[in-house]
């Protein structure tokens, strides 16, 4: 395995652009390489951008973001209403969408959903993604539910028990209309981490997995 360092340009902030389509999916796929990066980079500036959500899930996601970023130099959060689980059937407002954001972000590194993900919201966002960011570092992170999609990532971030264990305390904390779901269990949640890490032998234990379509070094 090889050990990566991200290029850094001295004259601005490390700028980390986050995109979920629903509310919690951001922490879910990589709140733990977030909180770590932004443990180990002084000066992050992060884009923050959830594309759906009802009044109370909308709330959630705004107090979850400002936990998850309390480490960042700078934050910029926005949480949109799009209808859940109608994002193809609104894919020329949410193409808009991305064109607008285009001249005003230029991130160094971008988290989106998985382009293999069962979800038809998940799989929209991650295609405009890339369709609408075409010369940069893309990392699609991945999403546990019951379609059975998990794949087999080829990009770790190596965590510690003490970053997962932060993880799921926000997501706990602050996604109280979820914690009545099935799979939204701490256990569940460091399952998957403690996979990725065994697959990379990770010497803190944990890991979140990623694919990396295009990297060029």
């Amino acid at each position: 395995m090889i050990n990566m360092m991200f290029n850094r340009k001295i004259d601005r902030p490390f700028r980390i652009l986050a995109l979920g389509a629903h509310s919690d999916d951001i922490e879910i796929g990589c709140g733990g390489t977030i909180l770590k990066l932004l443990s180990e980079i002084d000066d992050v500036e992060v884009f923050w951008i959830v594309f759906s959500g009802n009044q109370q899930r909308s709330l959630e996601a705004q107090q979850s973001a400002e936990q998850f970023l309390s480490g960042a130099a700078q934050k910029h959060i926005r949480i949109e209403n799009f209808r859940d689980g109608f994002f193809p059937y609104d894919g020329g407002e949410i193409k808009e969408y991305f064109e607008s954001l285009k001249p005003n972000y230029e991130p160094d590194l971008i988290f989106t959903h998985h382009r293999e993900d069962f979800h038809q919201d998940h799989r929209l966002i991650s295609e405009l993604t890339w369709n609408t960011f075409r010369n940069h570092f893309i990392l699609e992170y991945e999403i546990i539910k019951y379609d059975g999609d998990i794949d087999r990532p080829n990009f770790y971030f190596k965590l510690d028990h003490e970053i997962c264990r932060d993880k799921i305390r926000l997501l706990m904390d602050c996604f109280k209309t979820q914690t009545s779901k099935p799979w939204f269990t701490e256990d569940t949640l460091f399952a998957i981490m403690r996979l990725r890490g065994l697959e990379i032998n990770s010497p803190g234990k944990f890991a979140e997995g990623f694919f990396a379509r295009k990297v060029s070094i």
